[in-house]
């Protein structure tokens, strides 16, 4: 009777762990799938090499009234040659009563005449949002460069791009 009780007692953990069903793990559920995005990245060429000529630093300022920005004006700039941008530093916001965020350094083989932006109307502290075209824009200076806004003009929308 001893041998008896034992033997149940040693198969009770087993009859606990018996399932009727079999022990596949669950299928997880199956993410939808990713919208495409792009990431953008600058196609900066390396124009020291290409040119022979060395690559300097330069510094962009800028002039502004609060009719030109009125509530802020956020810019990107757009590399281009002779210029590419410092990866953080293209970003620049100019708002109303001189207030402004941001530097723009550059890389060139020579001074630029001319540079170009993306821009937007936005607050200081709105998020990167879609902007609305190209702003290019006369420089002077050799050393520093001066971008005075109010001489800028508006080039394309990106809704007039096809």
């Amino acid at each position: 009777m001893k041998k008896v009780l034992i033997t149940l007692f040693l198969c009770l953990p087993m009859v606990a762990f018996a399932t009727d069903t079999p022990s596949t793990p669950p299928t997880p559920p199956v993410p939808p799938a990713p919208t495409p995005r792009v990431s953008v990245f600058s196609t900066t060429t390396d124009w020291s090499a290409l040119t022979g000529l060395p690559l300097r630093q330069f510094v962009g300022k800028f002039s502004w009234n609060n009719k030109d920005v009125s509530r802020g004006l956020e810019m990107y700039y757009l590399d281009a040659f002779p210029c590419y941008g410092e990866a953080d530093s293209v970003r620049v916001w100019l708002g109303p009563n001189k207030q402004s965020e941001g530097t723009l350094r550059l890389v060139c083989v020579h001074a630029p005449k001319a540079i170009s932006f993306t821009w937007r109307n936005a607050t200081r502290d709105a998020d990167q949002g879609i902007s609305t075209g190209i702003l290019n824009c006369p420089v002077t200076g050799e050393n520093n460069l001066s971008i005075d806004i109010s001489k800028c003009t508006r080039g394309l929308e990106w809704k007039e791009y096809k």
